[in-house]
């Protein structure tokens, strides 16, 4: 079984679709095709539905995605060591942030990595804290900077940081010096990741308090323009709320709650990975002390 079609059929997954995985490996439509055909007759079953808007894997792809990823992984790590023994550097490195607060420094990183070692693609996910720990287990991403998450891999704490109220400027408790928790069960509230396992969602739960949800986004930044406009109240940590505009205060909630940010790496990193790792602590801990 070759590396280079169970990546394509990874790539082909995660876009939904066999003309974008084409076009982002750098494939036509029909080799790409071709490729996923030669992969199903070597396994003995098909791996893809083909559906009006894309495909999915079928339930035998499903099965055998986790020994896929691992094969992938360990073939990567095993080219990668090969070209360390041969004095290069080659590889992938997919990094994730669920704070666009650290957009910029990441980015100068990789900037300043893929000079250092052009042979080594980098790559860039955002996602909330729980999904990039989970994708890091899945192998989908290599290192992640999140609040801390329970899993099986290598955590390096770099700063605790506290959830903090959004609330428009003309807001009647905007002159206070803190927000209590029970505002949102009565104020409408923008939920950021509606539903899924985030610090907000375990804060309110800690509270025992459902909050009045009236308006639900996946981005800060659309929050921050709802909360803005007059429409509501969010929930949001510190680190996101650097540099917004004059129409949105930052309180501090009641009970006070801090998440404790930092760094979570594969425990099987590659060579690559450990050294992008390191470049990213030492700069974001220059930033942060």
């Amino acid at each position: 079984m070759e590396l280079e079609k169970c990546q394509a059929l990874i790539c082909v997954l995660e876009l939904g679709s066999l003309s974008a995985a084409a076009e982002r490996l750098h494939y036509t439509a029909s080799g790409m095709s071709r490729m996923m055909a030669a992969l199903e007759n070597e396994l003995g079953f098909p791996l893809l539905i083909r559906r009006h808007e894309g495909v999915i894997p079928t339930p035998e792809c499903e099965a055998l995605l986790p020994a896929l990823r691992e094969f992938i992984a360990r073939g990567t790590d095993c080219l990668q060591q090969a070209a360390r023994i041969r004095g290069l550097e080659v590889g992938t490195v997919t990094v994730g942030t669920a704070y666009s607060a650290f957009y910029d420094a990441l980015s100068e990183v990789i900037a300043e990595f893929r000079q250092a070692y052009p042979g080594v693609v980098v790559q860039l996910a955002g996602g909330y804290s729980s999904q990039l720990a989970e994708m890091l287990e899945k192998r989908q991403v290599d290192l992640c900077v999140i609040s801390r998450r329970e899993g099986d891999f290598r955590w390096e704490p770099l700063c605790e940081d506290e959830l903090v109220a959004w609330l428009p400027a003309d807001h009647p408790f905007a002159g206070q010096s803190e927000v209590p928790a029970s505002l949102f069960r009565s104020e409408p509230y923008i939920e950021i990741f509606p539903g899924l396992d985030s610090d907000n969602a375990r804060f309110f739960r800690e509270c025992r308090l459902r909050p009045h949800t009236q308006f639900t986004t996946t981005d800060s930044h659309s929050a921050c323009a709802m909360v803005e406009a007059g429409l509501g109240v969010a929930l949001n940590n510190a680190l996101n709320s650097a540099g917004r505009g004059p129409r949105l205060k930052v309180l501090p909630v009641s009970p006070r709650r801090s998440v404790e940010i930092g760094l979570a790496v594969r425990r099987d990193a590659s060579p690559a990975v450990e050294k992008f790792a390191r470049r990213v602590s030492a700069r974001l801990r220059a930033d942060l002390c």
